[in-house]
C-alpha cells in the first residue's frame, strides 16, 4: 500500500544530499576551474546547452549537448566543476521547463536538481578510485575512452539508480519495473553524451584553431540541419499520427455508436422480454390481487373436468364467492379503500385452502375458489363455512372499520358438466339463492337451477312489461280511524304477465331490485299515480286534499336523481307536493343514515310528505331517527296482528304509538283485518289505518267508482268485548293499558 508521506520524506533526504555534495564541490573546486573559459563553459550550459537537445523522432531517445559538457568538464577542470555545472544545469532546464507549462510537484525541482548533483558526485568519486583517473586527460585515445566510458556507465547506472528508487517509492511500485520502464533509455544519452565530449576534446586540444572553428561549423550545421530534418520528420509524423488519431477516433466514435445501439438493442429486447413475461402474467394473473384470473380458472378448470371424466375419483369443488354489499363500500369510503378491501378479502381466502387449492378473482367482487382432494360435498360446505367466518371478521383500514361478508355457492363436480362456463354458472345460482336466503353459502341442486332460470326469465320478461302494458297500480285506501274519512292511498304494484298470468309483486320485486329495473319502474310508477290523483281531486272539492304514497326502493334511495324525478313527476301532473308523500322502509332508512338525512332533506325541501315504513322490523336507532324528516310513522302489520281479541300482545303497539306521538309525527297502522284490532288502534290514538278490513287495494276503475260513491270507510259496529264507540267512551269492560 503506497505511503502519503513517503516522498515527502524521500524527498527531504535527496535535497540535504544534494546540499552536502554541492557543499563539497565548491569548496574543493580546483584552480584550474577558477578560469574565463570554464564561466563561459558553465554559462554555455546554462542558456544554450539545454535548449540543444534533440529528441529523435518516435523514440524516448534525447542527444543532448549537457552529458557532453558535464563529462568535458571532468576531463578538463575536474570533477568538483563537474558536479557544480550539473546542478546548474539541471536547475536551467527545470525552469526551461517550466516555463513550457509544465507544473512541478512540491520540492520537485531542488529534489531533481538534488539526485543530479548527488548521482555526479557518486561518479566523481568512482572515477576516483580507478587507476584511470589522472589529472589531466591522457592523450591516448585508448586511455580517453576508457575514462569516458567509466564516466558514462557510472553516470547512468548512478543517476538511473536514485530516479528508479524515488520513483518507486513515491508510487509504491517494483523498483526494477520501474528502472526498466522510466530510467534505462537514458543509458543511451549517457553514450551519446561521453562521445561527444571525446571529440570535443580531441578538437580542442589537437587541432589547429582554424580547423577547430571549421569543426565546430560543421557541428553547427550539421545540428541545425538535422534538427530542421527531425523538426520536418516530426511535423510529418505529428500529421500521420494526427490522421491515425482521427481514424481512430472516428473507429472509436463508430465502436461507441455500435455499442450504444448493441446496448439499446439488448435493453429494447430486455425490455421486449420483459414486456412478454408481464403480458403473460397479465393475461393469467389479476393485476390487483395477483390471484389467478378468469382466463387462468378456466384453464385449471378445463383440465379438471377431463380428469374427473376420466377418473371420478379426482373430484373437485367450485366456490362462488361475492362480497356483499361492496359497492357501498366503493361509493362510500371510495375506490381506494375499495381496492385495499379487495386485497385483505384475497388473502384471507388464500389462508383458508390449502396450497393445491387454486383462488381466482373473476372480477369485481367476485371470487372463485377451487377445492381438491374434497370427497363431499358436506365437507366442501364445513370449508365456505370456515371463510365465511374467517372474511367476517372486522378489521381497520385508513382509520375506517370495515365489516365485510360472503354469499358463497357450491358447485361439486358432475360428469354433466363440460365447460367451465357451465359449473360456474350453477355455483353462481347457488351463491344468488345464499344471497337470497342470508345463509352464508348454499350448495347447488337442480331445483335451484329451475328456479333461477324462471328468475332469469322473468327478469327478461319484466324489462318489457311496462312496454307491454302489463303492469298496473292498484290502490289501497288509507282512512282516518278518527271520522272514517279517506286520507289518501298506497300505490301497489301489480305485473299481469300475458303468459304467466298474475305474478306475486313478493316475487318481482326482488327481481326488479336487484337488477336495477326498480328505478324506472318506480319512475313510471311516480308519474302515474301522481297523474291520476291530480284526476281523483278534480272530482270533489272533499276529495282536495287527497294524498298518493309511493314506495321508494333503497336503490332509488341512493340515486341522487331520485329528487329531479319527483319534481317531474309532480310538474307532468300540475300536482301540489304536499299532495305526495314517499314511503320508505326502515331497514333502507338505516342502511346509510346519514346518506339517507341528506336525501330526505332534499325531498322535504321539495314540499313532498314522508314516511317511515315498517318501523320495529329494522333497526332504527333513536340518535337517528328523530333527525329524519318524517311525517309519518308507518306501524308494521306484524305488530298489528300479532294482537288478541282482548288486546293482548299490545305492549309493542302501545310503544310505538307513543313514541310517534312525542316525535310529533302522524300514525298509520296497516293489515287492520279485524275489528279488535281497530278498536284497539282507536283507543291508542292511532291516525289513520288500512287493510282488508277497511278496504281492499283496487285497481284504478273500481277505486274511482268508490270515490264516486263516497263509499262509508269504516264498519257499523259495535264490540262485545270493547264496547267501544268513540276515544272518550268506556264501561267496565274497557282493558287497561
Amino acid at each position: 500500500m503506497k505511503n502519503e508521506s513517503t516522498p515527502t520524506y524521500t524527498k527531504t533526504i535527496f535535497i540535504v544530499g544534494g546540499i552536502f555534495c554541492f557543499i563539497y564541490a565548491l569548496l574543493n573546486l580546483p584552480s584550474r576551474a577558477l578560469s574565463w573559459d570554464f564561466l563561459f563553459v558553465l554559462i554555455f550550459t546554462v542558456f544554450i546547452a539545454s535548449r540543444l537537445s534533440l529528441a529523435l523522432p518516435r523514440s524516448k531517445f534525447i542527444v543532448t549537448f549537457s552529458d557532453a559538457l558535464i563529462f568535458l568538464t571532468f576531463l578538463i577542470y575536474g570533477g568538483e566543476a563537474a558536479i557544480l555545472l550539473a546542478s546548474f544545469e539541471t536547475l536551467a532546464n527545470c525552469i526551461y521547463i517550466k516555463s513550457k507549462g509544465i507544473n512541478f510537484g512540491y520540492l520537485m525541482i531542488p529534489t531533481n536538481i538534488s539526485i543530479i548533483t548527488i548521482s555526479t558526485t557518486v561518479t566523481y568519486f568512482v572515477w576516483l578510485s580507478t587507476s584511470y583517473y589522472s589529472n589531466n586527460a591522457s592523450t591516448h585515445t585508448p586511455h580517453l575512452i576508457i575514462n569516458l566510458g567509466i564516466l558514462a556507465v557510472t553516470q547512468f547506472i548512478v543517476s538511473s539508480f536514485f530516479a528508479a528508487l524515488f520513483h518507486s517509492l513515491k508510487d509504491g511500485g517494483n523498483f526494477f519495473q520501474t528502472w526498466k520502464k522510466d530510467c534505462f533509455s537514458s543509458s543511451m544519452s549517457q553514450l551519446v553524451g561521453a562521445g561527444l565530449a571525446g571529440i570535443i576534446y580531441k578538437l580542442i586540444t589537437y587541432a589547429e584553431p582554424i580547423t577547430t572553428i571549421f569543426a565546430f561549423l560543421a557541428f553547427g550545421i550539421a545540428y541545425f540541419t538535422y534538427r530542421q530534418s527531425i523538426g520536418e520528420i516530426n511535423t510529418a509524423i505529428d500529421q500521420v499520427e494526427k490522421v491515425e488519431r482521427d481514424k481512430r477516433i472516428e473507429v472509436e466514435n463508430y465502436a461507441d455508436k455500435l455499442s450504444d445501439s448493441l446496448k439499446k438493442e439488448e435493453n429494447a429486447n430486455a425490455a421486449l422480454r420483459k414486456s412478454q413475461r408481464d403480458l403473460e402474467h397479465a393475461a393469467l394473473y389479476d393485476s390487483l390481487t395477483n390471484l389467478a384470473n378468469r382466463q387462468q380458472f378456466s384453464d385449471i378448470l378445463i383440465k379438471l373436468i377431463s380428469d374427473f371424466k376420466a377418473n371420478p375419483e379426482s373430484c373437485f369443488h367450485i366456490l362462488f364467492l361475492d362480497i356483499r354489499r361492496f359497492k357501498d363500500i366503493n361509493d362510500s369510503l371510495g375506490h381506494t379503500i375499495g381496492d385495499k378491501v379487495l386485497m385483505i378479502a384475497a388473502k384471507r381466502f388464500l389462508r383458508m385452502v390449502q396450497k393445491t387449492d387454486t383462488v381466482a378473482r373473476l372480477g369485481g367482487d367476485e371470487f372463485a375458489i377451487i377445492l381438491r382432494n374434497i370427497s363431499t360435498v358436506n365437507k366442501a360446505l364445513k370449508v365456505a363455512r370456515r371463510i365465511h367466518q374467517s372474511i367476517s371478521q372486522p378489521f381497520s383500514l385508513s382509520g375506517n372499520r370495515i365489516f365485510i361478508s360472503v354469499n358463497i355457492g357450491i358447485a361439486p363436480c358432475d360428469v354433466e358438466y363440460n365447460t367451465p362456463e357451465d359449473i360456474l354458472r350453477d355455483a353462481d345460482i347457488a351463491m344468488h339463492y345464499a344471497k337470497e336466503k342470508g345463509t352464508g353459502a348454499a350448495i347447488f341442486t337442480k331445483e335451484l337451477r329451475t328456479r333461477f332460470l324462471e328468475r332469469v326469465r322473468l327478469e327478461a320478461d319484466l324489462r318489457l312489461a311496462v312496454e307491454r302494458e302489463e303492469l298496473a297500480m292498484h290502490y289501497q285506501p288509507l282512512i282516518s280511524l278518527k271520522d272514517g274519512s279517506i286520507m289518501g292511498f298506497e300505490a301497489l304494484l301489480r305485473w299481469h304477465h300475458r303468459e304467466l298470468g298474475m305474478i306475486s309483486p313478493v316475487k318481482f320485486i326482488p327481481i326488479a331490485e336487484e337488477s336495477g329495473l326498480i328505478i324506472p319502474i318506480t319512475i313510471w310508477i311516480l308519474q302515474e299515480t301522481c297523474r291520476q290523483l291530480a284526476a281523483w281531486q278534480k272530482i270533489s272539492p272533499a276529495y282536495q286534499n287527497l294524498i298518493m304514497s309511493v314506495n321508494i326502493s333503497g336503490k332509488h334511495l341512493s340515486n341522487d336523481e331520485l329528487n329531479d324525478d319527483v319534481e317531474q313527476a309532480l310538474e307532468l301532473a300540475g300536482l301540489t307536493p304536499e299532495s305526495l308523500k314517499l314511503e320508505i322502509t326502515e331497514s333502507v332508512a338505516m342502511e346509510n343514515a346519514e346518506h339517507t338525512i341528506d336525501i330526505l332533506t332534499k325531498l322535504k325541501r321539495t314540499g313532498v310528505q314522508l314516511s317511515l315504513d315498517d318501523f320495529g322490523t329494522g333497526y332504527s336507532s333513536l340518535s337517528y331517527l328523530h333527525r329524519l324528516p318524517f311525517d309519518t310513522l308507518k306501524i308494521d302489520r306484524s305488530f298489528v296482528y300479532s294482537v288478541g281479541e282482548n288486546g293482548e300482545n299490545s305492549e309493542i303497539l302501545q310503544t310505538i304509538v307513543s313514541l310517534a306521538k312525542n316525535l310529533k309525527m302522524k300514525i298509520i297502522a296497516e293489515g287492520i283485518e279485524t275489528e279488535s284490532q281497530l278498536a284497539l288502534l282507536q283507543f291508542l290514538g292511532c291516525d289513520y289505518g288500512q287493510g282488508y278490513l277497511l278496504a281492499k287495494p283496487q285497481p284504478r276503475e273500481e277505486a274511482t267508482r268508490m270515490l264516486y260513491q263516497k263509499t262509508h270507510w269504516l264498519p257499523n259496529y259495535e264490540s262485545e268485548n270493547f264496547g267501544i264507540r268513540n276515544k272518550d267512551s268506556a264501561d267496565e269492560n274497557l282493558p287497561v293499558f
